[in-house]
């Protein structure tokens, strides 16, 4: 079973995208609503994937991004943004994102298939 964490300050955005995403039994899934929190349990969990959103209050989500890189943990991540500007996108790939979810969420079908992908499933 794959570990996928979802951190978005939207609690909304989390039930809808765990409920979603748990409905196959392949995933197991933890949601954080706080960046600082999430960043504890990914450094002390083992998780094959992250969805992380961009723009949060706490902290942004390009930064989390880097901090988690420096440290080598081998988790796929994806960026949720509702910014998908070209600018936005082209730092999200910089910095190691490996695909990107634009904002607000029209198809969870293909928040799966991009799951999907980078798990490589």
């Amino acid at each position: 079973m794959k570990k996928i964490a979802i951190i978005d300050d939207e609690q909304d955005i989390l039930n809808i995208l765990e409920r979603y995403l748990s409905k196959t039994a392949r995933f197991e899934i933890k949601t954080f609503v706080n960046p600082d929190t999430a960043f504890h349990s990914v450094m002390n969990d083992s998780y094959d994937l992250i969805l992380l959103d961009i723009m949060m209050p706490q902290k942004n989500g390009i930064d989390l991004l880097k901090e988690i890189k420096a440290k080598k943990l081998h988790a796929k991540v994806i960026l949720m943004t509702a910014y998908s500007t070209l600018d936005k996108t082209i730092q999200a790939y910089e910095v190691g994102a490996d695909d990107y979810i634009a904002k607000p969420i029209i198809s969870l079908k293909d928040v799966e298939v991009k799951v999907l992908d980078a798990l490589g499933i």
